[in-house]
């Protein structure tokens, strides 16, 4: 198999981790495997760029094992909230671990698939995926990349030949498998499993394999705490980022909380088209618990449930502690991240807050389309006609530098992804197999992605 010697790095210290936290299982054998697309800007950072189609196949859609990493596909195990009620019976119920490596970074980085096969947690599912479903992934991974929002992002798409049923979108519908470039897939849920049954010993095992493996740091005296303390910081920013990008994840489950802060597992979601603190995205969701404006709200009720699975190892009292200081990482992880997307530099806490808040009243007090509107204020041209509550805005903005000279780009139109955009995406390829407006978007949000870089 073609890698390069020098970016492919395969680990496996899942498997270190125990049998406790897995199962083997085995992929299902699809009628067909037809590469729909293959992320190579990913793919180059693990070394696997250079498969050819048909090694990509065999490897990311039959999923023999690669070379010097896991010998078989694990399915995780887990618990977790779900729409805040309690759920012992779940785990990868249509997705598993089936290889390891480091990237450039030195990170730990996990391949990861969804809709391939029924494993002993897929209760009643099929445990498959909706080609629709993997598009949408792609579309979601790459915009999200590009507004700065820590993602899993999407490796892999192959069609699989099958006709599935759903009953939230037209069907029979095509089914392919998906496989996600990730920075681990330790959940919060992994340790509320683990405080389920007093698993003390467990416990005290994926602490320390969170912090070596994930963190890259040594366990010291307080390992639960120094844990919590990192979470709630990239949780913090994981919060921050979605405000900033307009993004509505739609089911902020404890089980979809990565320990790492990296976004994933994307089902419901949406854009918001203006800053409407009550849109969702699930139509399920039918109290708002996962709204756009609740979702700070929401992951740091997620970072309390890692913090009472903790005590199982850790003191109360700190923990506690450390939990209150979650609304001051917020704030400042959140004038961070609309200043990245204003363009601006900071003037420090006091300014930069003033700023945000200013930010956040004018597009309350209006309906202006927020990939509009960041659009227009990174170009420093905000239309007179966003009225009377942008005019605190621009003095405010005014007296913050930009960070970086404004390019070509910048003088084109925005870039956006509300619904109706990835429908009509979806519906060439539903039609007539053309698959042009997915390839054009995704070099669109790359466009995107680049010019605020």
């Amino acid at each position: 198999m073609p890698v390069d010697p020098q970016a492919y790095r395969p680990a496996a210290p899942l498997l270190d981790l125990g049998s406790d936290f897995w199962d083997p299982v085995a992929a299902a054998d699809f009628p067909e495997t037809i590469l729909r697309y293959r992320n190579d800007r990913a793919a180059a950072e693990i070394g696997l760029d250079a498969l050819s189609d048909a090694e990509w196949i065999r490897h990311l859609g039959r999923f023999d094992p690669l070379p010097g990493t896991l010998p078989q596909p694990l399915a995780l195990r887990y618990h977790g909230h779900q729409f805040r009620s309690y759920n012992p019976d779940i785990g990868d119920g249509r997705g598993f671990t089936f290889a390891q490596m480091r990237d450039a970074r030195g990170r730990l980085m996990d391949l990861g698939t969804k809709g391939s096969g029924q494993t002993p947690w897929s209760r009643f599912g099929d445990g498959r995926l909706t080609l629709k479903g993997g598009v949408r992934e792609i579309l979601a991974t790459e915009m999200l990349e590009a507004l700065g929002v820590p993602t899993s992002r999407t490796l892999s798409l192959i069609e699989t030949g099958e006709a599935l049923e759903r009953g939230d979108e037209p069907s029979p519908t095509r089914g392919a498998v998906m496989v996600r470039l990730s920075h681990g897939h330790v959940r919060i849920g992994t340790f509320q499993r683990l405080a389920y049954h007093r698993d003390e010993a467990n416990m005290r095992r994926l602490v320390d394999y969170v912090l070596r493996e994930l963190y890259g740091e040594e366990p010291g005296e307080e390992p639960g705490l120094r844990l919590l303390d990192l979470v709630l910081d990239r949780t913090a920013r994981l919060a921050a980022s979605y405000m900033a990008a307009g993004f509505v994840h739609g089911v902020l489950n404890s089980d979809n909380i990565n320990v790492t802060g990296e976004s994933f597992d994307y089902g419901p979601w949406r854009f918001a088209p203006s800053w409407d603190v009550t849109f969702t995205a699930a139509y399920f969701d039918h109290a708002g618990l996962y709204a756009f404006g609740r979702q700070p709200e929401a992951i740091y009720w997620d970072a309390m449930q890692l913090a009472a699975s903790l005590r199982l190892v850790a003191d109360g009292d700190p923990l506690v502690a450390m939990l209150e200081t979650f609304g001051r990482r917020f704030q400042e992880r959140i004038a961070h991240a609309m200043l990245w997307r204003l363009g601006l530099t900071s003037r420090g806490a006091e300014a930069d807050r003033a700023l945000v808040q200013s930010l956040e009243r004018a597009l309350r007090a209006t309906e202006v389309e927020l990939h509009r509107l960041f659009h227009d204020a990174f170009a420093q041209r905000l239309p007179d006609d966003y009225g009377e509550p942008w005019a605190e805005f621009r003095a405010l903005a005014a007296a913050h530098a930009p960070r970086k000279e404004r390019g070509a780009y910048w003088q084109g139109e925005p870039c956006g992804m509300l619904i109706d955009e990835v429908e009509a995406i979806w519906a060439p390829i539903a039609q007539a197999d053309d698959w042009s407006r997915l390839h054009a978007k995704v070099a669109e949000a790359r466009a995107l992605g680049e010019a605020l870089a």
